[in-house]
């Protein structure tokens, strides 16, 4: 059985979440986007339901965020998460000013 990861990033431009998926021979790799925090959490839980074993989100995600996926998962797969406190793409603000 393939070893499944996952990528997560925010962008309010979505509207239903897209994932993208690459065969590496050996695992998965799932790239999912979404558009906010709750659209994050559904598709979290899905992906645990699936048998990924982490995700990694990406800077946007603020600390709040981080923590609202995985408090999702409850425990099922690792969430790890690339940090920005001042992301660059949001005129310097944390993710949480801006999805919350």
């Amino acid at each position: 059985m393939k070893r499944k990861v996952a990528f997560m990033f925010v962008n309010g431009a979505i509207t239903e979440p897209r994932r993208v998926e690459m065969d590496l021979g050996q695992g998965l790799m799932i790239m999912v986007g979404v558009g906010n925090y709750q659209m994050a959490c559904e598709e979290a839980v899905k992906l645990a339901d699936e048998g990924v074993i982490m995700i990694e989100l990406c800077g946007g995600f603020g600390t709040i965020g981080h923590a609202k996926v995985t408090e999702a998962v409850q425990g099922r797969l690792q969430v790890g998460v690339v940090r920005f406190d001042n992301h660059p793409g949001y005129d310097n603000a944390s993710g949480d000013s801006k999805w919350l």
